[in-house]
């Protein structure tokens, strides 16, 4: 499980990291259901801004290390990041909690989907004819994805937890799924006191997933 300290290291920044703003945004201005009603146009532009910063980031080497590990191991990452950074280190499998950054759905029906590079723009629709969205998952809305994380995470042999304090959830809750006796690693800089007996490893993503990825292989 990952999250936005892995993609810090790639300069891609969060709500959490700068005291509640982004580049003079809000949360509650440009990230919940109510600010979309608010205004349309402020959270497209957000997002938009959001999307060009990603596909100008590229992996680094926490990501690339994690792909490297589907060499030994059936690896999949379950992630509260929106961009595809995982996807373009190699990583194949890949559940996105929170939605992507790279696509864009019907603001009324979340299965009209479509993949997105440009801008989004007010008056875009879908083929329902609603206003076209990002497809994230904005405060104050459900997780559909969180039953299949739940899944995944409750058959894993090992569970690894890479660039996020477990205090955002319910991502933060899936580690009480994992099997009782299944070794648990955290990679972080801020790892909480309630770190679920794992074996800490308080080092940035860049750092610390080589550091884990020694330990992961000497369990082989």
């Amino acid at each position: 499980m990952t999250g936005a300290g892995i993609s810090a290291e790639s300069g891609l920044k969060t709500f959490r990291d700068s005291d509640g703003l982004w580049n003079g945004y809000k949360l509650e201005d440009v990230a919940t259901p109510i600010a979309w009603k608010k205004d349309k146009q402020l959270v497209l532009d957000f997002y938009n801004m959001r999307r060009k910063e990603v596909l100008q980031a590229k992996p680094n080497a926490a990501h690339i290390g994690l792909a490297k590990l589907e060499n030994d191991f059936d690896v999949h990452i379950i992630t509260q990041n929106i961009d595809d950074l995982h996807e373009r280190a190699g990583s194949t499998k890949v559940l996105h909690l929170h939605g992507e950054i790279l696509r864009m759905r019907s603001e009324t029906d979340a299965s009209l989907m479509y993949e997105i590079t440009d801008d989004i723009l007010l008056g875009d629709v879908a083929k329902d004819g609603a206003q076209l969205r990002p497809d994230v998952v904005w405060f104050g809305e459900p997780v559909s994805m969180i039953d299949f994380a739940i899944e995944v995470a409750s058959t894993a042999e090992i569970f690894v937890v890479v660039g996020t304090s477990l205090v955002v959830y319910p991502a933060a809750g899936l580690i009480n799924y994992v099997p009782r006796f299944a070794p648990k690693f955290i990679v972080d800089k801020n790892i909480p006191y309630t770190a679920y007996d794992c074996t800490a490893i308080e080092k940035s993503a860049t750092v610390g997933v080589v550091e884990l990825s020694a330990l992961l292989k000497s369990l082989i």
